[in-house]
């Protein structure tokens, strides 16, 4: 009976892997349309920051292959 307090180890290791983490639901005041909306901004802005690095990233590759 070597393994009698497995299972209770395992889970105080799972609870200690999870400390930080907890679940909250969205408290943010939002409506969904809001909440819409501003996804909708940030993936705008998102894009538009990657768009702008790929554009300079490709400029800015130096000698390469001739």
């Amino acid at each position: 009976m070597t393994r009698g307090n497995q299972r209770e180890r395992d889970r105080e290791r799972a609870q200690a892997r999870a400390g930080g983490k907890t679940k909250q639901p969205k408290n943010d005041g939002l409506t969904p349309e809001q909440r819409r909306e501003r996804d909708a901004k940030a993936l705008q802005e998102k894009t538009a920051k990657k768009a702008a690095q790929a554009a300079g990233g490709n400029n800015a590759g130096g000698g390469g292959k001739k």
